[in-house]
């Protein structure tokens, strides 16, 4: 039932916002050039990888040694605005739809994060990750590493189609309220570097 949901909502929510989708690229393309995607690639269902896709929120920019510039300089109130109303993240409405992800789940971190759980936290990674999630509507980028892996393995353990309603609902209030988007101080939630 939880796929047949997914393909269901995600397929509607697909055409319904194509016009917000189509708009939301020309944005970026006039204020951050191409690509208007990006992609990377992210640990699914049982660790397998999967190219995630999001709107572009960050501008190329490099130093004079042609390093990329931190996160700080290269998000642009454009980018800013993108990420605090969520609208970068419809792309992985697509995600979803190909069954890479799901509506509801864990986030989809780093393939660097592997190697550094614990076999505990390891258990986000029993279920397809989410657009959205259980530590998402508990604190998003506001908690700490260990908050977000203990609401994440929580979910795992006590999924259900009713939580995961619930789940959309509360996401959508946070978008709303823009709540929990980054971490106090920072452009982005700090890096997890393990226990």
């Amino acid at each position: 039932m939880k796929r047949l949901f997914d393909i269901v909502v995600s397929a509607t929510a697909l055409v319904l916002l194509l016009p917000v989708l189509v708009i939301v690229a020309m944005m970026i393309r006039s204020k951050l050039g191409s690509p208007v995607l990006f992609r990377q690639v992210r640990p699914g269902m049982n660790g397998r990888p999967f190219e995630m896709l999001k709107f572009r929120s960050m501008k190329d920019a490099t130093n004079a040694r042609n390093e990329v510039l931190p996160d700080a300089e290269r998000l642009t109130p454009f980018g800013k605005k993108l990420r605090s109303t969520s609208l970068d993240e419809l792309p992985e409405l697509w995600n979803v739809l190909k069954g890479d992800m799901s509506l509801v789940g864990p986030r989809p971190l780093l393939m660097e994060y592997l190697p550094l759980y614990s076999p505990q936290q390891a258990r986000r990674h029993e279920v397809r990750p989410g657009v959205t999630g259980w530590a998402q509507v508990n604190g998003r980028n506001a908690i700490s590493w260990h908050e977000k892996f203990a609401f994440d393995v929580w979910y795992v353990e006590n999924r259900s189609f009713a939580l995961d309603l619930k789940i959309l609902f509360l996401t959508v209030a946070k978008v709303v309220r823009r709540d929990g988007i980054t971490s106090e101080n920072s452009v982005a939630a700090e890096k997890f570097r393990g226990n």
